[in-house]
């Protein structure tokens, strides 16, 4: 990556607010010994250079009740048609969706608020035509979670 380069102290910058995507440029050059305008300068190179793309606000980790599971769906038509993936994308419970090498097409994230639901939405997945089999796993305890 051609004019990308950075130093030791651009990667504590970005590391710094990988941390904390608001922390104040006061605070942050101090933790990386420059001054603010330092800082501030490598920040703007950084996002000019495309290794900042933007600030982020990232949910809080608190648990807020809601049910997670994932459900591995095989697909008959092996990736050929995209009805499938149109269908979960109009479920709003459906919070992530990956494509798969191996067994199985999709990997499908579910957050929803009870069992109950997710229960209905296992149900609807797995009568979508296009669907041959799935595998659904719900998560019992989150113990990383560098999202």
């Amino acid at each position: 990556m051609a004019g990308h380069r950075i130093d030791a102290v651009d990667e504590r910058i970005l590391n710094e607010l990988r941390t904390d995507a608001r922390i104040p440029l006061v605070t942050l050059a101090a933790r990386v010994h420059l001054s603010r305008n330092a800082v501030k300068q490598r920040m703007e190179r950084m996002e000019r250079d495309g290794l900042i793309a933007g600030y982020t606000l990232a949910r809080g980790r608190a648990d807020d009740g809601r049910v997670t599971a994932i459900v591995l769906v095989y697909r008959a038509d092996r990736m050929r048609g995209a009805g499938v993936i149109t269908e979960l994308a109009r479920i709003p419970e459906v919070v992530q969706c990956d494509i798969l090498s191996g067994q199985f097409d999709l990997l499908v994230t579910l957050r929803a608020e009870s069992m109950d639901r997710i229960g209905q939405i296992w149900e609807s997945i797995a009568a979508l035509p296009g669907v041959s089999d799935t595998v659904t796993s719900v998560s019992l305890t989150r113990v990383i979670d560098r999202a």
